[in-house]
């Protein structure tokens, strides 16, 4: 699949992308790679991502994940 959308990892292994000529935070250890259609997740942040046709794209917001240390 080819992704519409420019993404890269920081070396804190965090993954960013542009979606709507706006840097966003896609998440970290919670990232599914490689992304396939339909993939969709949660940042820690509590946005919620979705592939569609090939394009990440940001379908809400919610409450984050807690956290069990």
């Amino acid at each position: 699949m080819e992704l519409k959308n420019r993404i890269w990892m920081t070396g804190a292994l965090e993954w960013f992308a542009y979606i709507d000529d706006e840097e966003v935070f896609l998440g970290s250890k919670n990232f599914p790679s490689p992304l396939e259609e339909g993939d969709q997740w949660t940042s820690e942040i509590g946005d919620v991502f979705k592939v569609v046709d090939g394009e990440i794209k940001k379908i809400g917001h919610t409450e984050p994940p807690k956290k069990y240390w």
